[in-house]
């Protein structure tokens, strides 16, 4: 009896101690509402593992699904079960998610996701390091395998600190913050974390320092909006812009604008004008309803560029023929997980062709139709088959749906790097001023059909996309160790898929017939006959740049080639001599036929040899010396 009177006293004096702290303190303790537990369905040992904890904040609400049953330690660590608030916070974790406790706290209960996306082309940033470094002349291939978090103090890496190494996503997020146009890093929560109007306004408040009495906890869950993609991919290569249909100007905020055009400012200063959007956007669709799951938080393996991590693809969801399909009983486990939590019942989804990946959000019916759902409305899109001239065999089976079906990508030139000892430059890895900085310049922006170039494999060819990524000096003189002689000219294209998909496919003489698609540059291509030797011929619009004697936006010489390097990836480059000629050729026929002429469209449906061979009297073919 002595005990059980002992244990009561001891009992009541730790409370009074807790109360007495608090009270001290003007700290109001909060009972646990019986209608909050009630709402969230807290497990009881979580709640006795949390007990501390909602001693104060016992009125957080928002916090729904599993995340709300688990309770506040299993994500912000500290201890649960102290009675005082330096002992509850002691090794707490302020936001939950970062790379440098990811498995501390998200892999917990995500430790395979956790995997996948440390390993991700997001963490790695293997291409965009190793791109950098080979312009630098510090790498011989853009290719291999690197790791953002190991970069130095190279010319080349203290560029990557000063100004590209912001969008890792391994980047610490040191407090917690809505997103915005200008989010970078933060591990799990860069793209999980979500705020209600509620938790905005509680946000806010404690950002103010003032006691929130019933603070609303923002939510955790698998609704990644565009804004989350935005901040890093508005930069580079403009994909979360471009889709929205804004393309980059040279004016700044607070600049005066000429009338007659939309324009929209961004929260980093910059200013863009309206463009066409992607038709996808136009429908409603988001990044993630497209991105699959692998594509996104990575399969645990490492790639070297962003093309080889990307899974999805046009054909996935616009096909012919059978579909490509896989069962819901095949699901991955996470697959599953992710079908089960969306509360999905179809029982059949359109597979990926690259890895297998389901594409979760489709149903495929009985009848072999497809649709895609919209994972942010119960909207139904149904994935319409390419139309016949995209599947055709003859003469364009090489060339990507992107290729033909971008109706615009962002575009520069003429750009000059240096580095100035008398700029303050900002470290983004150590977060700290230096002496030092990067200074770029941009010749300026175009908003044009692109270019096309050629990735070459083993055994086949594939034509897509190419923007001048590289067309610039770089000057190293000023960069401790350098010397004068450290200054170069680069001309180097870029592969691209801009995300400004139209509907309707770029014309045959926006081909055939069109200098910038075949690298020349912007000009007038012309297929003079009134000679003995009707050949093509071609005038600049720009002049030409003394470094290399071509002009300002071209990637290759008229009907010639360059050596060495001219992209930034090893098998990607512009059309070959032979490749010109062929595209000429056709060009030539259609300074007199129509594209949709009978003789055109018959031209599509065999070996353009052959049509050759039927040529008539008054048919020019072109020579080529």
């Amino acid at each position: 009896m002595k005990v059980k009177y002992l244990t009561v006293l001891i009992l009541v004096g730790l409370i009074g101690a807790v109360a007495l702290y608090y009270w001290a303190n003007k700290i109001e303790i909060v009972p646990v509402a019986e209608s909050v537990v009630s709402e969230i369905k807290i497990n009881p040992y979580v709640l006795e593992d949390n007990a501390g904890c909602f001693q104060c904040h016992g009125e957080m609400k928002d916090m729904v699904g599993a995340h709300a049953q688990s309770g506040c330690v299993s994500c912000h660590r500290g201890n649960g079960t102290a009675l005082t608030l330096e002992k509850g916070h002691e090794n707490m974790v302020k936001v939950p998610g970062n790379f440098a406790d990811m498995e501390e706290t998200c892999g917990a209960c995500h430790a395979e996701s956790v995997h996948h996306i440390t390993n991700s082309i997001m963490a790695t940033n293997s291409g965009l390091v190793n791109v950098d470094r080979y312009i630098f002349g510090e790498r011989e291939t853009p290719d291999g395998y690197t790791h953002i978090k190991d970069v130095g103090q190279t010319a080349a890496d203290n560029h990557l600190r000063i100004l590209c190494a912001r969008c890792h996503l391994g980047k610490e997020k040191p407090e917690p913050k809505p997103t915005n146009e200008l989010s970078r890093g933060g591990g799990c929560v860069a793209c999980h974390l979500n705020y209600t109007d509620n938790a905005l306004k509680s946000h806010e408040g404690l950002a103010e320092g003032k006691i929130v009495a019933s603070p609303h906890h923002p939510t955790m869950d698998v609704q990644v909006g565009n804004d989350h993609c935005f901040g890093c991919h508005s930069r580079s290569g403009r994909i979360s812009t471009n889709y929205e249909g804004w393309h980059e100007t040279m004016f700044r905020v607070g600049d005066s604008l000429p009338e007659g055009e939309t324009f929209r400012d961004m929260e980093d200063g910059r200013v863009f004008t309206k463009k066409e959007e992607d038709v996808h956007h136009t429908l409603g669709l988001q990044c993630i309803d497209c991105h699959v799951y692998s594509g996104v938080m990575g399969d645990g393996k490492l790639y070297m560029h962003e093309e080889d991590a990307v899974k999805i693809s046009c054909e996935d969801c616009h096909f012919s023929g059978i579909p490509n399909t896989v069962n819901k009983t095949d699901l991955s486990r996470i697959e599953k997980r992710i079908y089960a939590y969306r509360d999905y019942q179809q029982s059949k989804m359109l597979r990926v062709k690259k890895d297998s990946s389901a594409i979760i959000n489709s149903v495929v019916k009985e009848d072999g139709s497809a649709h895609l759902k919209s994972k942010f409305s119960d909207a139904m899109y149904l994935l319409s088959a390419p139309s016949e001239s995209c599947v055709r065999e003859e003469g364009h089976q090489d060339i990507t749906c992107s290729a033909c079906h971008s109706a615009w990508a962002p575009q520069c030139a003429g750009c000059h790097v240096t580095f100035d000892t008398e700029k303050r430059g900002y470290d983004l890895f150590e977060d700290k001023h230096v002496d030092g900085g990067w200074v770029e310049s941009a010749g300026g922006f175009f908003s044009d059909l692109p270019s096309l170039g050629v990735y070459r494999y083993p055994d086949s060819k594939s034509i897509t996309n190419a923007i001048p990524g590289m067309i610039m000096t770089l000057d190293l003189s000023n960069y401790p160790g350098k010397t004068a002689s450290d200054t170069g000219f680069h001309r180097l294209f870029s592969p691209a898929k801009p995300h400004t998909v139209s509907k309707k496919g770029r014309s045959c003489t926006s081909c055939h017939n069109s200098s910038s698609a075949l690298g020349y540059g912007r000009g007038t291509l012309t297929f003079v006959t009134n000679t003995t030797s009707p050949h093509w011929e071609f005038e600049s619009e720009y002049e030409i740049t003394p470094q290399d004697g071509l002009p300002m936006d071209a990637w290759i010489p008229f009907l010639q080639e360059r050596n060495n390097r001219v992209s930034t990836r090893l098998n990607y480059s512009p059309f070959s001599i032979e490749e010109q000629q062929q595209i000429l050729t056709v060009g030539a026929c259609l300074t007199c036929h129509k594209e949709d002429s009978k003789l055109m469209m018959r031209s599509l449906k065999m070996d353009f040899k052959l049509l050759l061979n039927q040529m008539t009297e008054a048919c020019i073919k072109p020579e080529f010396k």
